[in-house]
């Protein structure tokens, strides 16, 4: 008999997942769930917005992760990203008073192709 986890979908509130850790397969700390951004026309989470560095939310940047990109770990209420800390450093980053155009075509392949993974509107 399947157990019920693998029968029945998860389902959250993006509330609960604010403010959750990032960490990467090393368990080094790769920063915070900051905001997470909904595609509405095709009904699909696109992005979470990751913020990484600073202090005490001073100076950190922030990164848009293809949703794709990120495991859950309900046990510990966590993400799992598949990235070190130097390769998201080199990412493509914004400021919090300068967010990009989350549906710019330009933008939205530069960052499905930076983390890998197959872009879900094609």
């Amino acid at each position: 008999m399947a157990s019920r986890a693998s029968t029945h979908p998860v389902v959250l509130s993006t509330t609960s997942l604010s403010n959750d850790s990032v960490v990467n397969r090393d368990g080094k700390d790769l920063g915070k769930i900051k905001d997470i951004m909904i595609d509405v026309e095709h009904g699909r989470v696109a992005y979470a917005v990751l913020s990484f560095g600073g202090f005490m939310g001073m100076g950190d940047k922030l990164f848009a992760i293809p949703w794709s990109s990120l495991e859950l770990d309900t046990n510990r209420e966590r993400f799992l990203l598949d990235v070190s800390k130097e390769q998201l450093e080199r990412a493509r980053g914004f400021d919090k008073d300068d967010w990009p155009n989350f549906a710019d075509p330009t933008f939205r392949s530069e960052t499905y192709e930076t983390f890998n993974q197959k872009p879900y509107w094609s």
